[in-house]
């Protein structure tokens, strides 16, 4: 039977928390990962500013929540603020892509721009992991978190491959150019087919929401275009789906 992950989403457990202003900051200043803070949609003040500027510098999402949203998490004293503690340990793009190209490799990486649902994340690390997936790139906001839920319905591939987090996906597609690295971006209204890229070569996929697709400034400045042709008639692919098959023909044209 297929289990409804939507259903069984729960709240963070009180270990993975971390609890008040004062703890926020020393935990990031003290270089601990963080998957996203939750933060009282009214409280102001220099702490709370010198909060929101440490998380900016560690790429953290801040999160505006209504007092109700921190009470759900059943704690007490959280002065407004509380922070998830990361399950992953994010990685740093050039770092990565410095050790797969001192491994004589060809790179191959997976950007994901504006997928919130993640049982589609889950799914997308297992097909990136399977497929040889250099590392998953998502931006610091606009993303679904990377929480347990995202765990189980990856089974396990987001704690075996290299995740790195960004905060400006425009950014990062001028660090992959100058990495000689080509991005290409799913686009379901690209004449040129999947099976036309030459994916041999280093090279970025970029795989835009469901609802939305790619965020059309960063489509400009992508490399190509490309579609998986269909023969039925019908407006999209799951995105996890669509993403199973590009990472595959990228796979097979690098085994033959």
């Amino acid at each position: 039977m297929v289990k409804n992950f939507r259903q069984q989403q729960h709240r963070p457990k009180k270990n993975t928390l971390i609890i008040g202003r004062k703890a926020i900051i020393e935990a990031m200043q003290s270089g601990q990962q963080l998957e996203r803070i939750y933060m009282q949609s009214t409280v102001h003040g220099e702490v709370i500013d010198e909060i929101r500027k440490l998380a900016e510098q560690c790429l953290v999402p801040v999160n505006k929540v209504p007092v109700e949203k921190l009470n759900g998490f059943n704690i007490s004293n959280h002065e407004g603020v509380v922070a998830v503690i990361s399950k992953i340990q994010y990685q740093n793009l050039q770092d990565v892509i410095s050790f797969i190209v001192e491994k004589g490799e060809s790179p191959l990486f997976l950007i994901l721009d504006g997928i919130t649902d993640i049982r589609n994340i889950g799914a997308i690390a297992r097909s990136a992991f399977c497929f040889g997936v250099n590392a998953v790139i998502i931006p610091d906001k606009g993303v679904g978190a990377l929480n347990e839920d995202a765990m189980l319905t990856s089974a396990g591939a987001l704690e075996k491959i290299p995740v790195c987090r960004v905060n400006s996906l425009m950014k990062t597609v001028d660090e992959l150019h100058l990495n000689g690295i080509k991005v290409f971006a799913s686009e379901m209204t690209a004449t040129k087919k999947l099976f036309e890229l030459e994916l041999k070569d280093p090279c970025a996929l970029v795989m835009g929401g469901e609802e939305q697709g790619v965020y059309p400034a960063l489509l400009k400045i992508c490399d190509e275009q490309f579609q998986i042709p269909m023969t039925g008639d019908f407006e999209s692919l799951n995105v996890s789906v669509a993403t199973g098959i590009i990472l595959y023909e990228a796979m097979k044209q690098r085994i033959i």
